[in-house]
Parts: structure tokens; C-alpha cells; sequence
């Protein structure tokens, strides 16, 4: 809301004044301050570089565009891997050239497998590896391209564009850091309550059974991106606070409960919808009702929580139904994931350190993708390579660079062919005022502050295009690539056809690049998103036979992840979106349902029980796991029957075994306990599978 928009109140002007200010400081005032600080850094670089007269203070000056982030801990991770990969690339150019000693067709080849292998592994590794990755094939072209010539001077030229790319590290951290900072501990503090308070609502919406089914839709979107937005921000204050640094334990496994707990909260809602339609029960309604209560206080701690917990019990104590039963395991389950957060949430509160086990978030791509990213990559670097060499092209060196950058850039994206085709057309903008600077700004201006002043308005104006996520391609393009063709150095070379020649050479190896990416199986191709949906899907089988230590964390964090990059592939609310949604949530749903079920087995004690009802549990039990497993990596009708039936062996096993319990002389409270839990997973899956809504079967 602006000033002008606000209110009128009786309140004093001056109060008036600073509301507003405030406001702006949260809004627009953020973006401006952004944009400053990366000119500030941007000219401390070019300068620094410049007094010490190294060759090209222009890369210093487009390190800074390429590093700065409107948060610290964003700055100091992007330049910790970006020092990783130009240190890396620099080897890799000396070693090429070291190996081909004037020899441009085995450079080629050599540099054309470097590239996609460090663009591939941009890709399987992404966040901010990916810009380590791709700096490492960028450097490598960089310093090695322009003397595959001249191999006498390619170490010295390592050492200098290192240094230069260090300048820009440096200046970008100091003044992000030092200069009116924003750290990104104090949104993840925001992000959780934020997080924490919506999930409460939904949670609350859930149980009393009034969310429209494009509302809950929305709201699981929302939860994935969540999730995976709050990982890497985590990753990042890490770099920014010490005390976050030594609770990073904690952040993971707040995240880890956090997923669970979305994933019981869909069992739940899956299962109260599959109650009402067939049975009513007025202590489970109640209880429902009383639960949405507690969640909707602003209040809502652990004490209330444990004591709705705590009555569960005595109130469906006369169920019978196994759906009734199913429900009330499913709300015990949720409650202790949510007093686990709390949990959690008070240690953090408090400032206490580390005293638990690793949680780690596993990033998963498919590698498929990373197959394809190679081969186009690939074509990409080998045909501008080949072009290159074949017609001695001048400017085709620059070329090559040019498709380095690029198809390292737009890796991350879900639509590279039309990023890069922005990235041209700012590309495109930066030749001609570049050009116009050369002719007719450089000859005319003397001294670095009025250079300074004369360079701010065009690099100002790319900045902030870039800060609009609809327009960041054209303001990549212009801002990396002015500096790159038209940045002063300390000796300027006033020759505007070759700038001309190499901005023509850029926009060539740009348009290569879009077309390969709109050609070569684009990331959105159904088959290659099939793939990607085969790995969530897959993350099913891996619930029902990987081992258990960790299971749960590497299970929540891998279909998340993939989920997120189905997302980024499908217009949202399109038909692809809501079949991947669809397969997630499935895949949740049974997913933790055999962790959990696979969790209570492993402490079961049934030795004392009769040999043939623990030899027909144990086989009935491995036949299920075996045949789930495969229907979600081969979905079809037939594989669908064949894992209802064995869910439907395991059940009635699992009834001979309560059954031999209950008549057993040692019979355990605690032990018939797991197993009412256990014929509770069971029937879940089986109810999971039967859904007409389950994407299993296409044709039904």
C-alpha cells in the first residue's frame, strides 16, 4: 500500500511520514537499495582493477553483476562457488592447452566435452553448485579460446582473469555485506511463522471439511515450493550467521518435520474424505471439530495439542470400524508431527545448539535430464566450435565464449529457448549503446568519477529489468554482455567494427543456442517430463525397499524436490500440473504409509507366536512391498490388481497375527498396540489404492 493509498487517521503527520517510509523501505525501497549496491560494487570492482592494471577490468565489473543478490548470505554463497569454479576452470584451461598445444580441432573437442560435463553436472547438482558448475566450463573457454593460438601465454592469462574474477568476488561481498545489509536469516525466522501459521490453517480448513478441491490444489503448491524455498534459504543464512551455522542441524530437521507432517496431513484429508462418504461417527466428528479449534488459536501450543492427543484414545476407544481406526492413528500421528515442530521451533527459539542427528536434503534429478543436458550442450558448443575453425571466423572465438555462457546460463531454466531469446534481444540492446559509448561517451569523458557517472544510467536500467523476474532474461543479457563488449579497460581500444563484429558473434552463437534448446528435447518434452514423473513415482518403491536408517528424510525431501521441478515444467492448473500433483500426493500418501509400516514391523516381537502365522505374515508382507513397488514404477490395471490383492493378503496375515496375539499367553499391551497400527497402515494403502481419484489407472 502507498502513502497515498492509506487511510486518513487522526493519527500525527509525522506518524504518517514514517509508516510510509517504512512501507517503502519493504517494498520498493528494497529494490532500489539492491540496485545500488550492485553499481557501488560493480564500479569499486572496474576501479580496484584498474589501479592495479590488470588487463581487463571489464570481467571484474561483470563478476559483480553476475554475483549480487539482494541478501547477503545470497552474495557470499554465490561467490564461495564462484571462486570454487573459476579455480576449476582455470586449471582445466591450462590442462587443454597443455594437452593441445596449437592444435584447434583437438581443443575443440576437448573443450566441447569439458562444457557439457560441467554443464550436465550444473544440472544433477543445481541451487548454488549449479553456478559453481557452470563457471568451471565458462572460465575454462574464457581463458583458453582466445590463445589456443598462443599456449606460452595461457598461464599468465589464467593468473590474471583469476585475479580479475577475484576482485569482483571481493567487492561484491564487502559491499553487500558491510553497506546497509539484509540478511536472509531474518526472512527464514519470518518464513517460519509464516509457514507454520498457514500450514495451522490449512490443517484446520482440512478437518472440518470445507476447502474447495482448486483451493487445496493451490495450497500443496504452495506447501512444495515452500518447502524447497526454505532449504535453500536456510543454505544460505548459514553463510551469514554463525548462530544459524550452529543450528543448522536443527533447520534441517524442523524442514524434515515439516514435510511429514504435510504428508500426514494429506493421509488425513484423504482419509476423513473417504470416512464421511461411508460411515458417521459422532466422537470422531467432534473430536475433528474440537482439533480445527485448537488449531485455529493464535495460541495453539504443545500443552493443548498433547491433551487432544491424550483424549484421543478414550474417545474412539469404542470404535470399531477399521476406518475409524485408520482416522484416529492418522490424527495421533499429526499431532506428534506438529509437537514435534514445536518442538523444534523452541530449541531454535531458545539458542540451543546441534544435539541431534544429521537431516539431510537430497536434491534429486533425474538422469535423463542430465543425459540430455549433455548431448545438447554438447551439439551446441561442437557445431560453433566447428564453425569456428572451418572459416578461421575472427570473432568466432568470442562466438564460442558466447555459447559457453549461454547454454550454461540457461540450464536452470524450465524454458531455456526462451531465455536465451531474451538474453539476445538484451544482448542485442548492449551492442547498440555500447556502441554508442565507444563512438561517442568514451572520447568525450576524463577521469574515473565521471566515467562512473556516464556508465550508471545504462547498467542501472539493466539492473533493474533484471530484478523483474517476467524481464530478468533481458536484463541478464544486457548487463553481462555490455560489460563484457563495451566495458572501458585501462587501455581502450576504439574500434567500433569490432565491436560490432563480436556483439554479431554473440547474438549468432545465442540464436544456435535458442534454436538447439527449442529443437533438441527441451526440458518441457512430454517424454522428458515423463521421466522426470517415473523418478517421484519411483520414490514410492524406494519407501517400500530401501533400508530404513535416514529413510524417511532422504523419502519427503527427494519427492519434494522433483515435484518442484514438475511445477517449474507445467503451467500451473494445466493438465500436466495437476497429473503431477496427483502422482506426488499419491506417492506421499503410500509412501509414508510403508515407512511407517515398515518402521513398526522392524520392532515388532512376534517370536512367540506360532511359526506358521509368522512364516504366512513375513511372505504375505515381502509379496506386498515387491508388488507396490512395482505398480508405481510400472503403473497399468494389471499391476494396480495385483497390488490390491497382495495389500489384501498382508491384511488378513496381519489379523491371523492379532488374532495368535490375543490368544497368546504373553499377551502385551504394547504389542497389540503395533499391530491395531499396523492393520491400520495396511487398510490405508488398500483405501489409497482403490481411489477412483488415484492417477494408477488411466483408463478407469
Amino acid at each position: 500500500m502507498s502513502l497515498m493509498d492509506r487511510p486518513r487517521t487522526n493519527a500525527p503527520f509525522g506518524g504518517e511520514v514514517i509508516d510510509g517510509l517504512q512501507d517503502w523501505l519493504a517494498t520498493d525501497g528494497a529494490l532500489w537499495l539492491h540496485l545500488s549496491k550492485t553499481l557501488i560494487a560493480a564500479f569499486l570492482a572496474m576501479g580496484l582493477a584498474m589501479r592495479l592494471e590488470l588487463p581487463q577490468p571489464r570481467i571484474a565489473m561483470t563478476t559483480t553483476f553476475v554475483l549480487m543478490q539482494p541478501f547477503s548470505g545470497m552474495v557470499l554463497a554465490k561467490g564461495v562457488y564462484r571462486f570454487a569454479g573459476t579455480m576449476l576452470g582455470m586449471v582445466a584451461a591450462v590442462v587443454l592447452g597443455a594437452v593441445c598445444v596449437q592444435q584447434a580441432e583437438l581443443y575443440a573437442i576437448g573443450l566441447t566435452i569439458w562444457v557439457a560435463t560441467c554443464t550436465a553436472l550444473a544440472v544433477r547438482y543445481r541451487q548454488y553448485r549449479w553456478y559453481g558448475w557452470v563457471l568451471a566450463g565458462y572460465t575454462a573457454a574464457l581463458i583458453g579460446v582466445p590463445l589456443v593460438a598462443a599456449p606460452d601465454q595461457l598461464l599468465l592469462a589464467a593468473l590474471t582473469r583469476g585475479a580479475e574474477v577475484m576482485i569482483g568476488i571481493v567487492c561484491s561481498g564487502v559491499v553487500s555485506v558491510l553497506l546497509l545489509p539484509r540478511h536472509a536469516s531474518a526472512k527464514l525466522t519470518v518464513t517460519l511463522a509464516q509457514r507454520e501459521a498457514a500450514f495451522k490453517m490449512l490443517a484446520a480448513e482440512i478437518v472440518c471439511g470445507g476447502l474447495d478441491p482448486h483451493v487445496r490444489e493451490r495450497r500443496y503448491t504452495e506447501l512444495v515450493a515452500d518447502i524447497v524455498g526454505f532449504e535453500s534459504t536456510r543454505r544460505l543464512a548459514a553463510y551469514e550467521n554463525p548462530a544459524l551455522r550452529a543450528q543448522r542441524m536443527l533447520l534441517s530437521q524442523l524442514n524434515n518435520a515439516f514435510m511429514s507432517a504435510c504428508s500426514r496431513l494429506h493421509a488425513l484429508d484423504q482419509s476423513i474424505k473417504r470416512l464421511r462418504v461411508h460411515i458417521a461417527c459422532p466422537a470422531l466428528a467432534a473430536f475433528l471439530s474440537e482439533f480445527s479449534n485448537v488449531l485455529h488459536l493464535t495460541d495453539c501450543d504443545r500443552h493443548a495439542l498433547m491433551n487432544l492427543k491424550t483424549s484421543l484414545s478414550a474417545r474412539l476407544e469404542d470404535a470399531s470400524q477399521i476406518d475409524i481406526v485408520t482416522c484416529a492413528e492418522l490424527l495421533d500421528r499429526l499431532i506428534c508431527d506438529l509437537d514435534r515442530i514445536a518442538q523444534l521451533r523452541a530449541a531454535l527459539s531458545a539458542g540451543h545448539r546441534d544435539d541431534m542427528p544429521t537431516a539431510r536434503y537430497v536434491a534429486k534429478t533425474d538422469g535423463f535430464v542430465v543425459a540430455t543436458t549433455f548431448a545438447r550442450t554438447a551439439m551446441v558448443i561442437a557445431a560453433v566450435a566447428a564453425f569456428w575453425v572451418a572459416t578461421a571466423w575472427p570473432s568466432g572465438g568470442l562466438a564460442l565464449i558466447g555459447a559457453t555462457l549461454t547454454c550454461g546460463l540457461s540450464s536452470a531454466s524450465a524454458r531455456p529457448a526462451r531465455f536465451v531469446a531474451e538474453m539476445a534481444a538484451g544482448t542485442a540492446g548492449a551492442v547498440v549503446i555500447g556502441y554508442f559509448f565507444l563512438c561517442h561517451v568514451y572520447p568525450a569523458i576524463d577521469g574515473f568519477p565521471l566515467l562512473c557517472a556516464m556508465l550508471s544510467p545504462p547498467l542501472a536500467l539493466g539492473t533493474f529489468i533484471a530484478m523483474r523476474r517476467p524481464t530478468a532474461g533481458y536484463g541478464v543479457g544486457f548487463c553481462v554482455f555490455f560489460c563484457l563488449l563495451a566495458a572501458p579497460d585501462n587501455v581502450i581500444v576504439y574500434d567500433p567494427a569490432m565491436l560490432l563484429n563480436n556483439g554479431i558473434a554473440i547474438l549468432v552463437s545465442m540464436l544456435v543456442t535458442s534454436m538447439a534448446c527449442a529443437i533438441l528435447i527441451p526440458p518441457h518434452t512430454p517424454w522428458l517430463v515423463g521421466k522426470t514423473l517415473a523418478a517421484l513415482r519411483a520414490q514410492a518403491a524406494l519407501a517400500c525397499e530401501a533400508p530404513l536408517v535416514r529413510l524417511s528424510e532422504r523419502f519427503h525431501s527427494g519427492t519434494h524436490d522433483l515435484m518442484s521441478q514438475l511445477l517449474a515444467l507445467s503451467a500451473p492448473y494445466s493438465r500436466g500440473h495437476r497429473r503431477a500433483l496427483a502422482w506426488m500426493l499419491v506417492t506421499l500418501e503410500v509412501g509414508q504409509a510403508m515407512i511407517d509400516l515398515r518402521a513398526l514391523r522392524a520392532t515388532l516381537d512376534v517370536d512367540e507366536l506360532p511359526a506358521p502365522v509368522r512364516l504366512s505374515w513375513a511372505s504375505s508382507l515381502a509379496r506386498m512391498l515387491r508388488d507396490v513397488a512395482m505398480l508405481f514404477r510400472m503403473p497399468s490395471s494389471a499391476s494396480l490388481r495385483r497390488a490390491i490383492s497382495s495389500v489384501v493378503g498382508s491384511i488378513f496375515a496381519a489379523e491371523a497375527l492379532l488374532e495368535s496375539a490375543k490368544a497368546s499367553s504373553a499377551n502385551r499391551s504394547e504389542r497389540m498396540r503395533d499391530l491395531q497400527r499396523i492393520l491400520a497402515c495396511l487398510h490405508f494403502i488398500r483405501s489409497a489404492l482403490i481411489d477412483t481419484d488415484a492417477p494408477f489407472d488411466a483408463s478407469r
